[in-house]
Parts: structure tokens; C-alpha cells; sequence
């Protein structure tokens, strides 16, 4: 069986059918057109996301400065404990035969306040005199007081008398050891602080200082212990 060619049928336009008939570019999709209104409102997100981004940065920059400040702050003005040294320190009688009759410590103690800008008041000091670790000497020092920053006070006295605790035995005991050339000895020093910044006052502090004392055979400190006489603060 041939087969027959397909035949084109012509097809004919009125003028009303090709007003209708498809445009070839009908198929592209059509550009959108926004009204006003969409601008103004991607306008108005554009400007609070700004805003909002500003009051953030703003926000976080002055957090960082008041927390500098803060800090500055802190370190200027963080209570430094006072400094004690032992300046001097002697038991004049140590090296006389009979030295227990007029048996005297005397001593030489300074309290720094190293703050710069913060005072520290003081109770009544107390000092002890400790020998092996037995008390041998006691009396109170100084009324209360108050001392300004960058300032020094000085600590001096003499433990004589009923407030030096020393008997024939204990005598004994420090001439073996100046035989053998140091006699030691430890002064404490205690005492109530509180710190003063402008018209702040801080709670009470007990402040002690333990000075560990080496006496020669003349009853005066070992030469070339100086740089040991500090003595070391602790709080309770």
C-alpha cells in the first residue's frame, strides 16, 4: 500500500483573526511592575535594619568603654594591704653576765600604706614576742588612727619589765643560743583596718605581720639581714 504524502491545507487570516492570532514572544514571562507602595515599605525595612544596626553598634561601643573605665578603675583604686618591715630591733643586756636584772627588747617597726589614693584607719596595735613559739612579750601600741595614702607611721617601743615574760630558764635558753651565734625571735603585729576612698569606707580587716627576727651575739640584728626584714601580711 503507497503511502500519500501529507498535504499542507492552506489556512486563511481575516483581519479580525489576525488581531487574535499569538504574538511569537507571548510565551516570555512578563516583567513584573511593583507600585509605589512596595518601594516606600523596602525603603522603611532598609532604614530600620540601619538604625538597628546603629543602636547595637552604639550600645556595644559604650559597654566597652564603661567596662575600660571599670577596670581603670578597679586597678587605681583596689586596696593594696599595708607594708611592715622591721627596722630595728635589739635586746641590749644579752651579751652581760647578769643582763636578766635589766632584760629589755627594744624594736623599730614601720607601717607602710603604699595606695595612692586610699587611706586606712587603724585600731590599737598589738604586738607579741614570740620565742620557739612561746609568747614572751605583749602590750598594745598606738591609739587608733588614720593614715593617709603614700604615708609611713612609725611603730617603736620596748618590751621591759611585766610585758617581757623572760625567767632564768628562758634567759638560759637565749644565751645557749648566742653561743652558737643567732638567737630568733618573732614579732606579730595585729591590728583592725578599714580603707577609706573619698567618703567610702570599707568593712573591718584583721591585719596581721609576722617579722622573723635574727639576733647576733651582741643583741643586735644580724648584719646583712635587712633585706629579710620585711615582714609577710595576711588577713582573717
Amino acid at each position: 500500500m503507497n503511502s500519500t504524502p501529507h498535504q499542507h491545507i492552506p489556512i486563511h487570516y481575516t483581519p479580525d483573526d489576525r488581531l487574535n492570532r499569538p504574538h511569537p514572544n507571548d510565551g516570555r514571562q512578563l516583567k513584573r511592575h511593583h507600585t509605589a507602595r512596595y518601594y516606600v515599605h523596602r525603603v522603611k525595612e532598609s532604614l530600620t535594619t540601619r538604625v538597628s544596626k546603629l543602636i547595637c553598634s552604639v550600645f556595644l561601643s559604650l559597654l566597652f568603654i564603661v567596662g575600660l573605665i571599670t577596670f581603670i578603675l578597679w586597678l587605681s583604686l583596689r586596696p593594696h594591704r599595708p607594708r611592715f618591715h622591721i627596722r630595728e630591733f635589739s635586746i641590749p643586756s644579752l651579751p652581760q653576765p647578769n643582763g636578766l636584772a635589766t632584760a629589755s627588747a627594744t624594736f623599730n617597726v614601720t607601717a607602710r600604706n603604699a595606695n595612692l589614693n586610699i587611706g586606712i584607719y587603724y585600731d590599737t596595735m598589738h604586738l607579741t614576742l614570740y620565742y620557739q613559739n612561746l609568747n614572751i612579750g605583749e602590750k598594745p601600741m598606738l591609739f587608733p588612727f588614720y593614715q593617709s595614702p603614700k604615708n609611713t607611721t612609725i611603730v617603736q617601743g620596748s618590751f621591759s619589765g611585766t610585758s617581757f615574760l623572760v625567767d632564768e630558764a628562758r634567759w638560759a635558753q637565749f644565751q645557749a643560743d648566742r653561743t652558737r651565734g643567732i638567737v630568733s625571735f618573732r614579732l606579730e603585729v595585729a591590728s583592725s583596718i578599714r580603707f577609706k576612698v573619698a567618703t567610702w569606707e570599707s568593712k573591718t580587716h584583721k591585719v596581721h605581720a609576722n617579722c622573723d627576727i635574727r639576733v647576733g651575739p651582741d643583741g643586735f640584728l644580724l648584719a646583712g639581714t635587712e633585706k629579710e626584714m620585711k615582714c609577710p601580711v595576711y588577713f582573717t
